[in-house]
């Protein structure tokens, strides 16, 4: 079905033809309509399968059917998303369907400086794009007033539960009016989904695009079995044998993340970092960096698993295997998106197996194994025997890696 069939308002077609945007995705064809006719909704859509659009458009056709002067301080709509990295997008997003319509969008998160949101917030909003800790901090400052507000769309709604946004979500909630629309989209429909949309939506319409808690069928999943200790060898063994020009690489803590990048700038391979200790405008450039083709590979904590869109982007590795087997399902939806092509690299100590088999309940499939040779995994005795026997690639402990890589930054520098 293409979007040109649902007859929308001259400025949104013009907006989406300029996007390029034509044949509707599964969770478009189904969502758009009811949620354009006002119904509540609940939907299981994965990442990458086009829900922004999804309950964006009938929130800004329903707007260029009732346009309304906005009153100091108030907002028409609110969506709701659980980091900063993911309002940003939205706000990206949606502004290119907004881009001829000219309503006014605001994006309000953290690590952001609260009064100069609040001068722009005194103008109101036709469409208020927050984090819930955010714009509770702005609701209780009485920054915003949401006793008019008429939509309000929880994104990635999985995700804030798991982050323990709920009492926040439903404390913004209540100073909303009742009779306003719900659109609730979530990649897994936990029981603590299912509860909150019991709480908050009426009479609503549940909408599944692809069976509950799987991935995109264009991702192609992969585990490489290794210890612990040779993983940023067999990664960097990886980037050089099938010459991966874009890399996404997810680690479990910021201290993995600081080893593995000082480990491939060692390794020779442009890399950056984006993880919570680096301030808001470093983690900016860094993704602006990587999507612009400067850099081979953005290292990254769970911080980045949302809110992420790189188009093409072909790898993501899980450098470490999530605690939570929901999160490899996000971090890997940042491949594989908008109908193209993706690979999930997992990298599995023995430790993580236990961790790789509740993945594989989730998914419902078991993962492919390849054993990359001189990196098997076997007993730690007979490990030992082939390292020996081969000798291991060399390493340096952090400080001589450090001096090395200052060498060679500074080699560069005096070529220049």
């Amino acid at each position: 079905m293409k979007f040109s069939a649902l007859d929308l308002s001259p400025e949104i077609q013009q907006a989406l033809d300029e996007c390029d945007y034509s044949d509707m995705t599964p969770i478009q064809q189904k969502a758009i309509v009811p949620a354009r006719r006002g119904k509540d909704i609940l939907a299981n859509a994965q990442t990458g399968t086009g829900k922004t659009a999804a309950f964006s458009l009938p929130i800004l056709q329903q707007m260029a059917d009732r346009p309304k002067t906005i009153e100091s301080g108030f907002v028409r709509a609110i969506i709701l998303t659980p980091t900063r990295e993911l309002a940003q997008q939205l706000a990206e997003t949606i502004g290119r369907y907004n881009k001829h319509l000219n309503l006014r969008m605001l994006a309000v998160y953290g690590g952001v400086n609260l009064d100069t949101q609040q001068k722009k917030l005194r103008h109101g909003a036709d469409i208020l794009i927050a984090t819930p800790g955010r714009l509770l901090e702005h609701v209780s400052a009485c920054n915003v007033n949401l006793a008019k507000t008429e939509f309000v769309v929880l994104d990635e709604a999985d995700r804030m539960l798991d982050m323990g946004f709920v009492t926040d979500v439903l404390t913004i909630l209540k100073q909303t009016p009742d009779k306003r629309q719900t659109m609730l989209f979530s990649a897994t429909l936990s029981d603590a989904v299912h509860k909150l949309s019991r709480q908050i939506l009426t009479r609503h319409e549940q909408i599944k695009a692809a069976p509950q808690n799987v991935t995109a069928d264009t991702v192609e999943h992969v585990v490489y079995p290794v210890e612990e200790k040779r993983k940023a060898d067999l990664f960097a063994e990886l980037i050089k044998k099938h010459n991966w020009f874009q890399v996404l690489v997810f680690t479990s803590t910021k201290a993995q993340a600081n080893e593995l990048m000082m480990d491939l700038k060692y390794d020779g391979i442009d890399a950056v970092i984006c993880h919570g200790d680096k301030s808001q405008g470093a983690r900016r450039r860094a993704v602006a960096d990587f999507k612009a083709g400067k850099v081979q590979v953005l290292v990254a904590t769970e911080v980045a698993a949302r809110g992420l869109d790189i188009k093409g982007l072909e790898h993501v590795v899980n450098y470490n295997l999530p605690y939570l087997a929901e999160d490899y399902v996000h971090r890997i939806g940042r491949t594989g998106r908008a109908g193209q092509k993706g690979q999930a690299i997992s990298f599995v100590s023995r430790e993580e197996e236990t961790a790789l088999a509740n993945i594989e309940r989730l998914i419902g499939s078991s993962i492919k194994r390849i054993f990359m040779p001189g990196f098997e995994v076997g007993s730690r005795d007979g490990l030992r025997k082939r390292i020996h026997k081969k000798g291991p690639k060399k390493r340096t402990n952090k400080a001589t890696r450090t001096q090395i890589i200052g060498k060679k930054s500074a080699a560069k520098k005096k070529n220049k």
